[in-house]
């Protein structure tokens, strides 16, 4: 979904998204390729314990093919313009226009090969290094499957970084964040972050996060400059994210329907941090998380409450919570984004830390191997406040060492010093 207009006296808002070719896309996409050249071998940052075999693409590039590209503060960076329309390349016979005065015009000069136009070459395999690759993304040489654009996904924007992984066991990656920058009336900053998990179980679950980040994060970026309290926007965000994930069950075409009818909606989680100068926001659905961890790491405390089987368990006194999250019904959601969702509840909480840290906004993919917030704590580097995108990395690859056996995604807000006289809620 593009960004709308700003409100004629809201601050100019920077976004930056991680996303896929859907319907929806940025007012403002860049030309589709239909020829792109090979993908490179996805190479480990510096401080990313990524494995250095598998492949993606580079750090900062695009989140995704047909999406409007994002600079380092977000800006959006529009498509080149089309070539005037030209010749075709090559070899062409043409009968000669008669020259004034003369009878004939038989003769078939050989046409010059267009300058505008450069050959392309095919796309090939990042496994065997010979094969070429087919439209569907597979080598025909080897059959080895293409990496894609959101396998690996970085954004940067302001103080606010994201990385998203298809990590090692899973076929695709159906996480998605969006994050962004504006200003609150008085002028002070505000940084936003939205990270979503697809529900495996349920159709599209890659739109489903896609639509609900895009849509939570504009809603934010809308509502905030205009003056809405933080919490407030919060709230209508994740409202807004919800129709638009309950509107992807309307677009199912019919011959789905036919072959799957007892496949559910589209449907995902959802977790969104707000921050100001003195204000941190956060609101879910579903089991994606968010913890505070301060700079002195003193003491690191998560702020969500899980939408889970488990945390159901644990606060009905029925299981301890390492009993709980030790079962293997643990994951099993009991709240949602989607049209076949049970009633909605967003949750949203305020917090007024008194000294300055990072939100760490991230899906159960990262969690799982860092499920306390001592954990957490523990794998967040020293300087993530001041390096969010390098840390974002390192979280990343902490997940990837532990086994990566889910999509992990995970954005980290910077929460800045507090002013003089602010105290902690």
């Amino acid at each position: 979904m593009a960004d709308g207009p700003p409100h004629p006296a809201a601050p100019h808002a920077h976004t930056a998204y991680a996303s896929n070719a859907t319907p929806g896309a940025p007012a403002h996409p860049a030309a589709a390729d239909p020829h792109p050249p090979a993908p490179s071998a996805h190479t480990a940052p510096a401080g990313d314990a990524a494995s250095a075999d598998r492949s993606a693409p580079s750090p900062g590039a695009p989140a995704q093919a047909g999406a409007a590209p994002t600079g380092a503060r977000g800006a959006p960076v529009q498509g080149q313009p089309a070539a005037s329309a030209a010749p075709p390349a090559g070899v062409r016979l043409d009968r000669r226009a008669p020259a004034e005065g003369a009878g004939g015009g038989d003769d078939y000069p050989l046409q010059a090969p267009d300058p505008r136009v450069a050959a392309e070459p095919a796309a090939v395999c990042v496994a065997c290094r010979a094969g070429r690759v087919d439209d569907d993304g597979y080598c025909e040489n080897c059959g080895h499957a293409q990496p894609r654009e959101r396998d690996h996904m970085e954004q940067e924007c302001g103080p606010v970084a994201a990385v998203s992984d298809r990590g090692l066991r899973h076929h695709r990656n159906e996480d998605a964040f969006a994050v962004g920058t504006t200003a609150l009336p008085d002028g002070s900053p505000v940084s936003v972050a939205v990270v979503c998990d697809g529900v495996s179980s349920a159709t599209r679950p890659d739109e489903a996060s896609l639509a609900a980040s895009r849509a939570a994060n504009a809603s934010l970026l809308d509502a905030l400059p205009r003056g809405t309290h933080p919490q407030q926007a919060m709230h209508e965000a994740i409202l807004a994210a919800s129709e638009a994930v309950n509107a992807l069950a309307g677009e199912q075409p019919a011959e789905a329907d036919e072959h799957a009818p007892q496949q559910n909606a589209p449907a995902c989680t959802i977790v969104g941090a707000v921050v100001t100068a003195g204000l941190l926001v956060v609101g879910w659905v579903g089991d994606s998380r968010a913890y505070w961890i301060p700079v002195d790491r003193s003491p690191a405390v998560r702020l969500t409450e899980d939408d889970s089987w488990a945390a159901q368990m644990v606060a009905a006194g029925l299981m301890g919570e390492a009993e709980a999250y030790a079962d293997h019904r643990a994951h099993a959601i009991t709240g949602w984004l989607g049209a076949d969702a049970y009633e909605l509840e967003p949750h949203t909480a305020a917090f007024k830390p008194d000294r300055p840290g990072v939100v760490v906004v991230c899906t159960d993919g990262l969690w799982n191997y860092a499920e306390s917030a001592d954990e957490m704590a523990e794998a967040v580097p020293a300087d993530a406040a001041a390096r969010p995108l390098h840390a974002a990395r390192v979280l990343v690859g902490h997940a990837l060492d532990g086994g990566g056996h889910d999509n992990v995604t995970v954005a980290l807000v910077p929460f800045p010093a507090v002013p003089q006289g602010a105290g902690s809620a």
